[in-house]
């Protein structure tokens, strides 16, 4: 499927790629990993011609249908459902060429490639697809330019997903879903037909979905089979084995020099001391491990307070006066606690965060909390709140006026800022290391509650580590919200459910989440939310058995409308001559496979029909 050979990309004078290959079959779901800055994006802008390199080769299967996800969200007045529609450009043309084309052989042609892209799927599939991102029916219908920029990011990736490319190229996927989101993308990976190159941070991503593991590191390329715990465990044995070797190579070089140095100036030995000069010459400079320097940070540990450090008894929050969020509000946090929030996005997750740290006010109920409670709060928004033309040391400078600069230094380097660092422009950091600074900003006062908002979108896996390990050896409360289902598994003791109106306990773990949410949102695409009407839009007063078979009813006219039609249409690709000649195997392989499926078709619309007919004398009876 993809051949990359000896490939080099230099950009700005940075070297990204130097010599890299790597070998990609078709088929095959691989996930790309490597420190940030590496050159993971532009790999895959490579791949699909958007950059090109200065030496090597970079070749892909000839015909092969490329799918990536726009940059720019879609917008307009186009209901969701049908921009996704429109994103399969060959699906739209067949279908409207096959409304117009009188041409016996071609409307053969244009049906056999319909009936190849399974075109009577594609509405399910769409509203599936969107479905599973996110968007409920009565959401589908809705203009896009109905939506947030973040939405219509999700509306962008289901029209990729619909396309059904060949090669699909994801940059990041998950940035913009909620955990759910995450969960279904998780399970459409691992059940897609084709390959599949993807970008990601996310290691439950990474550990369930991809069978391989493509290593951008010092410019090369790597490709490990498994998903990413195998292709850790490797390379620690790699990294093991490639010490021990340097080890053994120290000490025989220490042991040439050694004897060098001891008889070079004896006559006697001065032939044998010229031979160890060269053997140790041949040996070469000693191998480096080319291992990044991994780092730590730590938040620091709060005074100890007596429980509970809050009580929330029938609260009600929101941002308009009557007119709450959330209620029902009856819940307790102690020193020791660990939370994660799940929700879907928009179900009020980062409302009861703010509720917590103290940016809303309580509109009903009692919320008790101790006097000497500090709360320390990340969100993403916050990046953007940065001084970009300030550095890490003058942040926290600001927020430590009378303290002398050496322990404003020391602050920084427990979230890994070294005299470097501390000093580059808060522009010229990368998101990574722009959250780190938001850790360390946030954390100052010692809180005895941290309350982190996605906190992981812009690390890597091993900055996603580190926050781990800080969590973990951290002795206050921690409320988390997070689509990374390995930090909270790793972190997390307890589960809250932000869920119809109010936050509550979840008994079950993340698996059993992952199936409510999978079963639930494949239950949600069969009902119907749109109540029946009058021209006036009032709903009717009837009786509700009547309304329900008039519903049924409806839908199976629909059925019934778009059967005959491509039953008709069916009928006069059977008239084409050229099917019937004589030893022409394609021709014959696409007259059984077209007399097959309108004998199918032929008998649902007679099912249909007769149960149309059992319903219509059903209503007359009720309505008699």
């Amino acid at each position: 499927m993809l051949q990359i050979q000896d490939l080099t990309y230099r950009i700005a004078g940075k070297t990204l790629l130097e010599g890299a290959s790597a070998r990609v079959p078709a088929g095959h779901k691989v996930g790309i990993v490597g420190k940030n800055g590496a050159g993971k994006s532009t790999l895959l802008k490579l791949i699909t011609g958007e950059l090109h390199w200065d030496e090597g080769s970079l070749k892909i299967r000839q015909r092969t249908r490329l799918g990536q996800v726009a940059q720019e969200a879609p917008g307009g007045s186009t209901s969701l459902l049908d921009t996704v529609l429109e994103a399969d450009h060959e699906l739209q043309a067949l279908e409207k060429e096959a409304e117009t084309v009188t041409d016996p052989e071609k409307i053969a042609e244009v049906h056999m490639r319909l009936a190849d892209i399974e075109a009577h799927t594609a509405e399910a599939r769409a509203a599936s697809i969107l479905s599973g991102l996110g968007f409920d029916g009565e959401a589908q219908r809705r203009p896009c330019s109905s939506f947030s920029g973040g939405w219509r990011m999700r509306v962008a990736l289901a029209c990729t997903l619909f396309t059904r490319p060949d090669l699909l190229l994801l940059d990041e996927p998950t940035n913009y879903l909620d955990l759910e989101g995450v969960m279904w993308l998780e399970n459409f990976i691992e059940t897609y037909p084709y390959t599949i190159i993807i970008v990601s941070h996310d290691r439950d991503l990474l550990n369930s979905s991809v069978t391989a593991i493509l290593h951008l590191e010092h410019q090369k390329l790597k490709l490990y089979t498994g998903n990413y715990d195998n292709f850790e465990k490797l390379r620690r044995e790699q990294l093991a084995h490639r010490r021990a070797g340097i080890v053994k190579q120290e000490a025989a070089q220490k042991h040439l020099q050694s004897f060098i140095d001891r008889f070079k100036a004896k006559a006697s030995k001065a032939k044998q001391a010229q031979s160890r000069v060269k053997m140790l010459e041949k040996m070469g400079p000693l191998d480096s491990i080319l291992e990044d320097r991994t780092f730590s940070f730590e938040f620091p540990n709060p005074k100890p307070l007596a429980p509970p450090l809050f009580t929330l008894d029938h609260g009600e929050v929101g941002y308009t006066a009557g007119k709450p969020i959330l209620k029902r509000l009856n819940l307790r946090l102690d020193m020791d606690d660990r939370i994660a929030l799940l929700g879907q996005n928009g179900n009020g997750k980062s409302t009861f965060a703010k509720l917590i740290s103290g940016r809303l006010d309580i509109m009903e109920g009692e919320l008790k909390r101790s006097s000497k409670l500090e709360v320390g709060y990340f969100a993403q928004h916050q990046l953007d709140e940065l001084n970009m033309d300030g550095t890490p040391l003058s942040h926290l400078r600001e927020r430590m006026p009378n303290v002398p600069e050496s322990r404003v230094r020391a602050k920084l380097g427990a979230f890994s800022f070294g005299s470097d660092k501390a000093m580059t422009r808060v522009e010229d950091l990368s998101g990574g290391e722009k959250a780190r600074l938001l850790f360390a900003l946030m954390s100052l006062n010692a809180p005895h509650i941290l309350i982190l908002d996605e906190p992981t979108n812009h690390l890597d896996v091993e900055s996603r580590e580190a926050l781990i390990h800080a969590i973990n050896g951290y002795e206050g409360a921690v409320i988390m919200i997070s689509h990374d289902r390995h930090l909270i598994e790793a972190c997390a003791d307890r589960l809250w459910l932000v869920h119809d109106g109010t936050v509550s306990p979840y008994d079950g773990d993340m698996e059993d989440y992952k199936k409510l949410i999978l079963q639930s949102r494949a239950t949600s695409r069969k009902k119907t939310k749109k109540a029946p009407g009058d021209s006036k839009g009032k709903v009717r007063s009837e009786n509700p058995e009547l309304t329900s078979l008039r519903k049924k009813a409806e839908k199976l006219e629909k059925k019934i409308k778009k059967l005959t039609t491509e039953v008709a249409k069916y009928d006069r690709a059977l008239k084409n001559p050229k099917l019937y000649v004589h030893g022409d195997a394609r021709a014959a392989a696409a007259l059984k496979k077209f007399t097959a499926e309108k004998l199918d078709m032929t008998l649902d619309l007679e099912e249909f029909e007769l149960e149309w007919m059992e319903m219509q004398e059903e209503m007359e009876a009720l309505q008699g």
